[in-house]
């Protein structure tokens, strides 16, 4: 068979699986999930021994790339405890969202409903094989999964755990499916539909990724695109939490897209807790490349550029710009930012309020580190991105988001005069 001819017969089955999963009742679901979870620990030798495979062969990529790739005992047992946490959530589906009566008598209820089956697209983050798998099943919907090339043997041996799993449950393989290919052209079939059986895609992954899918996509498209965070430190901030959240914000993990990835400053305080912060970050390995008065606070500092400002590092660097207050702020976030997630730092609720309010971006935080940005951290047990467009879904996307919605008309017999 051709590349097309097996994509499309996993299409196929990914839209006869719809309708089992469409059906399932919550406990089984649940039990899938916990099956999996524990399959997850018991195969955690042979997921590291997979993991250890990418890695040799991604010699090439950089230190936060391959942070991203990295899998260990901690990172394994966290995906089996997210996949839990999933199966504790309250089901989505058949949520009764709103329900009236009108003047002819019609009871009319909205209700929850998997939106079908979701192509999943990512890159070398093997964790997003459970995450997805995991989210997709408990909200009812079938998934597709294509993960990055260089992440291929542990994807597989993650899936083979979820798999697990839906078998225990008597659900079909197909509910949690992976494209077994690292051949680009599988992607391209992806976004075309495959033959109509695709009803969602999501990427998940750099910006080439993100823009190749947004050209070429025949089918809805749920965008995470580049978490170009910021770190607003007001003059009324309060320094002890303004240096211990600046630091978390960008060092906790450097590979994230909830990373900041550029600090802004009040003029006021540079000289001063400005020069301090700055300090912190190059004591912890973090390069500083500032506009031309972070330069002259800060000597030891990288002048930026234009190309600094609108940037995804996704490593040890993050760009510094003084400012003139909450406004001149606002403005750089609206022109550089990619809507992802900002944080302000102060003491006055006034000016937070204002950030807040002004903000469009889908996660806005004051007095909290940009890292938060994460479905776990949000109570939704994993997320399968962070939404940056306006529709459907904004930030983590966890089980509710991964609905859509129907009308129950119920009537005694009315027809329309």
């Amino acid at each position: 068979m051709s590349l097309r001819d097996d994509m499309l017969s996993l299409g196929a089955a990914a839209k006869a699986a719809a309708r089992a999963l469409r059906e399932a009742s919550t406990e089984t679901k649940n039990k899938a999930l916990d099956a999996a979870a524990a399959a997850l620990r018991a195969h955690a030798k042979d997921i590291l021994a997979a993991n250890a495979e990418d890695l040799k062969a991604a010699s090439d990529l950089t230190p936060a790339l391959r942070d991203r790739l990295m899998l260990d005992g901690k990172r394994i047992e966290a995906m089996a405890k997210g996949i839990e946490d999933v199966a504790a959530l309250p089901d989505p589906v058949g949520r009764e969202l709103a329900r009236w009566t009108v003047p002819s008598g019609l009871d009319i209820a909205r209700v929850a409903t998997p939106i079908g089956v979701i192509g999943m697209i990512y890159e070398s983050r093997p964790n997003v094989t459970a995450d997805a798998g995991a989210l997709a099943l408990k909200s009812g919907n079938v998934c597709i999964l294509r993960g990055g090339s260089d992440s291929t043997n542990s994807s597989a041996a993650i899936h083979a755990a979820m798999v697990e799993g839906l078998k225990a449950a008597g659900l079909p393989d197909a509910a949690i499916s992976r494209v077994p290919t690292t051949d680009r052209a599988a992607v391209g079939l992806m976004l075309e539909g495959l033959g109509g059986t695709i009803d969602l895609i999501i990427p998940r992954g750099g910006k080439g990724l993100t823009s190749r899918v947004m050209a070429e996509a025949r089918v809805p498209v749920l965008a995470h695109l580049e978490g170009v965070c910021h770190v607003y430190i007001h003059e009324k901030a309060d320094p002890a939490k303004a240096r211990a959240i600046v630091v978390n914000a960008k060092m906790r993990r450097t590979s994230v897209c909830g990373s900041a990835e550029t600090l802004l400053i009040d003029r006021a305080i540079l000289p001063t807790l400005g020069v301090k912060m700055l300090d912190d970050l190059t004591k912890a390995g973090c390069e500083i490349r500032g506009d031309a008065q972070v330069k002259q606070a800060y000597p030891i500092a990288h002048l930026a550029n234009d190309e600094d400002w609108p940037k995804e590092y996704l490593d040890a660097i993050i760009a510094v710009k003084a400012v003139g207050g909450v406004e001149d702020a606002i403005a750089h976030i609206e022109k550089y930012g990619s809507h992802h997630t900002e944080s302000i730092v102060t003491e006055d609720p006034r000016v937070a309020e204002r950030f807040l309010a002004a903000l469009d971006s889908a996660i806005v935080l004051w007095n909290a580190s940009t890292q938060f940005a994460d479905g776990a951290e949000f109570g939704m047990g994993a997320e399968i991105g962070i939404g940056t467009g306006k529709l459907h879904a904004r930030g983590p996307v966890g089980v509710e988001q991964l609905t859509t919605f129907k009308y129950i008309v119920r009537g005694t017999g009315q027809v329309r005069p």
